[in-house]
């Protein structure tokens, strides 16, 4: 061998022993699972696709995935599946086991583990079938991956009886459609409609009935199953025949109204003109309404349109131009803030010519504001003559609705209220906004609407005025809790002198909210008069002293506490309250001493009475009364009697029933020859008067 050849062959063998080796140490990196090192022995083996391969998979996650790539380029399958399996990429193992021709595999992965891939691997598996020759199992497998409406037509094309023999079976109606699109290209158009009904395919069904020249047909399937879209194509061939009538029919139920409306005008059909407008779009209805108005006739139904439309500035010109006075009515109920002022100015003096006041105001609260020039008129009409005084350059329309809902007892609600609370400080300034809310309160209080006064009257800042209201409401509870949230002196005493004129003697809360509301309200002189109160009413009602004398020293406290400005009024107030107090201190001190000295109690007793001013600390009937039962339970009835006929001269008019039991009255009365009543029964006001005369005439 020439030495050419020899160096040839010695530099070849060494080149395949490196690339050997390179590859030796690349299916090391698979198992030591070193990728850099991996990367350059597939550059130094010259495999640029397994590089290619190796690079893309580096963007997968797992470094399990990638090195099982690795191992798929180098041949080294079992290992690449188990590594696919330990890092669970399923979806790379079902690719793999496709890839690899293990069909079954993939299948049972897919089905198992990576389901969300099921239906893709049916499709490769049923590709695969189909380039094997095996149509029959090629066709399930389509059908599960839920394809076989586009494929197995297309597959079994070839064969038009093994089609048509799976249209029948499958029952599918867009195989069905598709078969009778394929018998339509073939001019088999009774075979095609047979097959476009079982597919419910109305469109095509009225399309051929057309093209065959049998419009009854047609007529009769887009009427009976009401499909716009046969609809529609059937209106285009009336309307291609200039059968406008039917056209518009079938517009109509295609609902394509615009196309409806276009023929209604061109050919003058007034009467289903307006009632297409008024199912279609605002569009529509705008194009109608202008055709109305361009020919100078039915303007009441342009004004309806415009107005359905959404024009209302427009229908409200053309009603006022066209005097359609009967549908302002309707437009009215649209009218709000965001319309035309003088257009809801010119809308409320229709509303008060025709003496409809309640929607006349609400159409001057949501005008706002208008020109002077309107507010003149109005002064005119109904001589509002202050109104123009108040706001001279551009007057709100609130304080004419306060003024008509009064002339005309028009009741303002919670929300017409709402609605004339000016909340942008653009419209009023703060102290115009203050005053309109006393207006609005005003009238409320009018009316007799307290509590929407009340919120008014809160919201301008006027808590004192608020409180009125709530007062004349005669809402206690909500009275303590205003009081409470606002927390002024003034209103705090105004809700005390509300509460004694309750009955707080049965309600131990409403006792507790007026002591402690003449306390918050620091009116020391009014809590003691109310201490006063109470100790009479302890007196006149249940003769319990002791209560009393508690009242009146609470009273002497707060009284004491407040600073005399009064020129020694309240020097003298407080030496007479400590007068009271004197006096009941001692008769207490004799009900509680008669058990044990009742001669030493009998004899405090009448000396008691001897003392000057005793009514109304002690009541005198009461004194009397303690001497009238002692000698009654003595047995002194002659003494008792003296004593009863003592206090009928001091006390002429009043009822010893008040003062002395009715075992004592029974026992004088059978003592002194008198008729005794039965004690067993209570006698009436009559009875006891009866008595009472008895008495004094013997």
């Amino acid at each position: 061998m020439s030495e050419p050849l020899t160096t040839l062959a010695n530099g070849l063998f060494s080149f395949l022993c490196s690339k050997a080796v390179w590859e030796n140490m690349a299916r090391m990196c698979v198992k030591t699972r070193r990728l850099d090192v991996a990367r350059v022995c597939l550059g130094n083996m010259g495999n640029a696709r397994a590089a290619k391969a190796l690079r893309e998979a580096e963007t997968e996650p797992e470094q399990e995935a990638q090195v099982a790539m690795l191992a798929i380029q180098l041949g080294m399958l079992e290992e690449a599946e188990k590594l696919y399996k330990s890092c669970q990429r399923y979806d790379l193992l079902n690719i793999f086991y496709q890839a690899s021709g293990q069909w079954q595999q993939a299948l049972e992965t897919a089905e198992v583990h990576d389901r969300i891939h099921l239906r893709t691997t049916y499709y490769n598996y049923a590709k695969y079938l189909e380039s094997m020759g095996d149509k029959n199992l090629a066709l399930a497998y389509y059908e599960k991956s839920d394809t076989h409406r586009v494929e197995v037509p297309r597959m079994l094309q070839d064969d038009p009886s093994l089609l048509e023999f799976y249209v029948h079976k499958t029952k599918d109606k867009n195989i069905y459609k598709w078969w009778a699109q394929y018998l339509e290209s073939q001019s088999d158009m009774d075979s095609a409609l047979h097959f476009y009904d079982l597919a419910q395919d109305y469109l095509s069904l009225v399309r051929v009935y057309c093209y065959m020249g049998n419009i009854q047909e047609a007529s009769q399937i887009a009427n009976d199953t009401g499909d716009r879209a046969a609809s529609y194509h059937l209106a285009r061939h009336y309307e291609g025949h200039d059968d406008i009538k039917q056209a518009v029919h079938f517009y109509t139920r295609a609902q394509a109204y615009n196309n409806a409306i276009r023929l209604c005008k061109e050919n003058g059909l007034d009467d289903q003109l307006m009632n297409l407008a008024l199912l279609s779009n605002s569009e529509d209805m705008m194009e109608a309404a202008c055709y109305y108005e361009e020919r100078s006739t039915h303007m009441d139904r342009a004004v309806a349109l415009y107005h359905k439309a959404g024009y209302v500035s427009k229908a409200l010109e053309l009603a006022f131009a066209t005097e359609q006075f009967s549908a302002l009515q309707l437009i009215a109920d649209d009218l709000n803030e965001n319309s035309d002022p003088a257009l809801l100015a010119r809308c409320s003096d229709f509303f008060i010519t025709h003496s409809q006041y309640e929607k006349s105001v609400e159409l001057l609260v949501a005008a706002k504001k208008v020109p002077v020039r309107h507010i003149f008129t109005c002064m005119w009409i109904y001589m509002y003559e202050y109104v123009i005084f108040m706001f001279p350059h551009m007057c709100p329309q609130y304080n004419q609705a306060l003024e008509l809902c009064l002339v005309q007892n028009l009741t303002i609600t919670e929300e017409l209220a709402e609605r004339m609370t000016v909340t942008d400080s653009k419209d009023l300034s703060e102290e115009a906004r203050k005053e309109l809310l006393e207006k609005i309160a005003d009238c409320c209080m009018r009316q007799g609407n307290y509590h929407l006064a009340t919120k008014k009257y809160t919201q301008a800042g006027s808590k004192q005025k608020a409180m009125k209201a709530l007062l004349k409401s005669g809402d206690t509870e909500k009275i303590i809790f205003f009081a409470n949230v606002c927390r002024q002196k003034e209103l705090f005493i105004m809700a005390a002198n509300y509460l004694q004129s309750l009955d707080w003697r049965k309600s131990p809360e409403i006792l507790k909210n007026i002591i402690g509301f003449y306390t918050k309200g620091r009116a020391p002189d009014l809590l003691a008069g109310f201490y006063e109160a109470c100790a009479q009413v302890e007196i006149d009602d249940y003769q319990n002293y002791e209560k009393a004398l508690d009242a009146l020293t609470e009273a002497f406290k707060c009284l004491s506490k407040v600073k005399d400005s009064s020129g020694g009024q309240q020097e003298a107030r407080l030496v007479h309250l400590q007068h009271k107090i004197t006096l009941i201190k001692k008769f207490v001190h004799i009900r509680g001493l008669y058990a044990e000295d009742s001669d030493e109690a009998v004899r405090l007793c009448e000396a008691l009475l001897d003392e000057p001013e005793l009514d109304p600390a002690v009541r005198i009937g009461d004194a009397f009364g303690f001497l009238v039962e002692h000698h009654c339970q003595q047995g002194n009835f002659q003494v008792a009697y003296h004593k009863l006929d003592e206090l009928q001269k001091l006390l002429p008019s009043q009822n010893v029933k008040f003062y002395i039991s009715q075992a004592s009255l029974e026992a004088l009365q059978r003592e002194m020859g008198l008729p005794v009543e039965h004690s067993g029964r209570r006698s009436s006001v009559k009875e006891e008067d009866e008595v009472e005369e008895d008495l004094n005439m013997s």
